[in-house]
């Protein structure tokens, strides 16, 4: 009897000490933007991290993710979550560098050597203080996730030194430090928006573009380029965006578990994108086209060839942010 009375104690003591655990969850429909499609790796991201607030919160916190700018671009969505008004956004910083001008930071050429290297910088010290900037700007940093490297691809020759940039016609973002980039490196820096590309490829009124491999995939450039140069000559991250004032009202139980979560995501994300990459660039090898990967002299010569583009831009993305992940990249690489 004495034995039935302690196992009984010992459940009813386990069911109370689980139960506070869920209590400290309420009921979240979290509205999460994302100016990409479903099939991206950021939707096994999002996947990933559900199923961690499934397990974290007994199903209380649940994502909607709203695929395609379907809730407005990334810039409109954003600032709605300053204003409180929607919770969460994934978006690439590159939009952002009008609200968080230090977000510029990532646009700089050639900064990250290879993906393990930018993800020590924004997993770091590094990130959390680009976290804190955010966060006076009214946004939460859940995690850094991936947009990933951009390389070339041309219709004149293989690009090994910068010299091989000199007069080619590439087509780049209406980015400031984009165009100074390549007008740098001698190249006739062409903006031009991202549905005018493959015409443009095609017609010759360009020689080439860059993306990350899966778009040179996707969008078919190889049929229209004979080269490909993985130059890696951008990196740029997406962040997991929550709204400051959304955010402060949760409890702290609920603020772990985005945290954690988004943590999960973003490592399932990387994964995926990372295997998604290697694909396409298979594809694009079987497509018939010539690669070559810049040796690291060659980029290491060209990031010192860049300087002079981070000097032009270090007063408007911020002195303390440029000197601050040139520091940490020279200790990583000691």
């Amino acid at each position: 009897m004495r034995k039935l009375l302690l196992a009984t104690t010992a459940i009813a003591l386990g069911l109370s000490s689980a139960a506070p655990a869920f209590a400290e969850f309420n009921e979240r429909n979290i509205r999460v933007s994302n100016g990409i499609n479903e099939d991206h790796p950021v939707g096994n991201g999002i996947k990933a991290m559900q199923a961690c607030l499934d397990e974290k919160s007994g199903g209380k916190l649940k994502l909607t993710a709203f695929w395609g700018g379907a809730l407005g671009g990334d810039l409109q969505a954003t600032q709605a979550l300053r204003s409180g008004v929607q919770e969460a956004v994934v978006t690439s910083s590159s939009p952002l560098v009008g609200i968080i001008p230090a977000l510029g930071v990532f646009d700089l050429p050639f900064l990250f050597a290879s993906a393990q290297e930018a993800y020590t910088v924004l997993d770091g010290d590094f990130g959390d203080m680009m976290n804190e900037k955010l966060e006076a700007a009214g946004l939460v940093n859940l995690a850094y996730w991936e947009n990933g490297f951009r390389n070339l691809s041309n219709s004149v020759r293989p690009v090994t030194k910068w010299e091989d940039f000199e007069g080619m016609k590439v087509r780049v973002m209406q980015n400031n430090i984009f165009l100074d980039t390549f007008q740098n490196l001698g190249a006739n820096a062409t903006p031009m928006t991202f549905g005018e590309v493959f015409s443009a490829l095609e017609t010759k009124a360009i020689d080439a573009q860059e993306n990350p491999y899966v778009t040179i995939d996707t969008s078919k450039f190889f049929e229209v380029q004979k080269y490909v140069t993985e130059t890696n000559h951008a990196y740029t991250p997406f962040l997991f965006l929550f709204s400051k004032p959304i955010f402060d009202s949760y409890t702290p139980e609920e603020q772990a578990a985005l945290r954690e979560c988004a943590i999960v995501g973003r490592d399932e994300e990387r994964k995926v994108i990372q295997d998604l990459n290697k694909k396409s660039l298979e594809k694009i090898k079987e497509a018939g086209l010539e690669v070559n990967v810049l040796s690291a002299e060659e980029q290491a010569r060209i990031r010192e060839k860049s300087k002079v583009v981070y000097e032009k831009h270090k007063a408007a993305i911020g002195a303390d942010v440029v000197d601050a992940i040139l520091a940490k990249l020279e200790e990583i690489r000691k």
